[in-house]
């Protein structure tokens, strides 16, 4: 299956390089090019991307209000958004995450990176910058513990919870506990609804605010 992308970005040499690379990947489609964040949101609407790779500074609309948009928790149908940007710093991190994106690179990041960050966000996954992870997640360790679960964790549940934690990808966490990559999507959703988050990042951020994780 082909990945339909946005790239959004105000600066044109910019927004050109990412819609480049991200064109020469195999499966993956460049459909739309927007010059800021409310022609992102604009464009996005009527187009229907697998995914919206937003630039966070940009006129008239940043990337952070695009991604609220475009995936807040108050979306009825929400898109896939990964935000990128040259600066990592954390009020830009949480927003971007508290608004809905299931990603955040640096636009130094690479190629491989880039893709593999579009590919995972369009398939339900979330990736955010290896540079700026550790950080995140501390940080956020650092707040008031979650709320716990509805209904406890079972103890593959657990299993799951950490490996993802640790950021293995789904075919990684099935070969690492010999299961099904299907059984690891049931245990990931079952993960989500008892947690009450949306996305692979959260579950991390849960697993070291509740001291799984160091």
């Amino acid at each position: 299956m082909t990945v339909r992308v946005l790239v959004a970005d105000d600066q044109e040499i910019v927004r050109t390089g990412l819609a480049t690379i991200l064109g020469a990947q195999d499966g993956i489609e460049v459909v739309a090019e927007a010059v800021d964040g409310r022609d992102a949101v604009e464009q996005a609407r009527r187009l229907r991307p697998d995914v919206c790779l937003l630039d966070v500074r940009m006129p008239r609309m940043d990337g952070i209000e695009a991604t609220r948009l475009l995936a807040g928790p108050g979306v009825a149908d929400p898109m896939a958004v990964v935000v990128v940007t040259t600066f990592d710093l954390d009020e830009y991190v949480y927003g971007a995450l508290q608004a809905g994106a299931r990603g955040f690179l640096l636009k130094d990041c690479g190629p491989q990176v880039l893709a593999h960050a579009v590919r995972a966000a369009a398939d339900g996954g979330s990736l955010v910058a290896p540079a700026v992870t550790t950080r995140l997640l501390r940080a956020y360790a650092a707040r008031d513990a979650p709320a716990p679960p509805s209904t406890p964790l079972t103890d593959r549940e657990e299993d799951v919870l950490l490996a993802v934690a640790r950021g293995l990808t789904n075919h990684e966490v099935a070969a690492e506990l010999h299961v099904s990559l299907s059984t690891v999507k049931t245990h990931l959703g079952s993960l989500m609804l008892k947690l009450a988050v949306r996305n692979r990042v959260e579950l991390a951020l849960w697993a070291y605010q509740t001291r799984r994780l160091d």
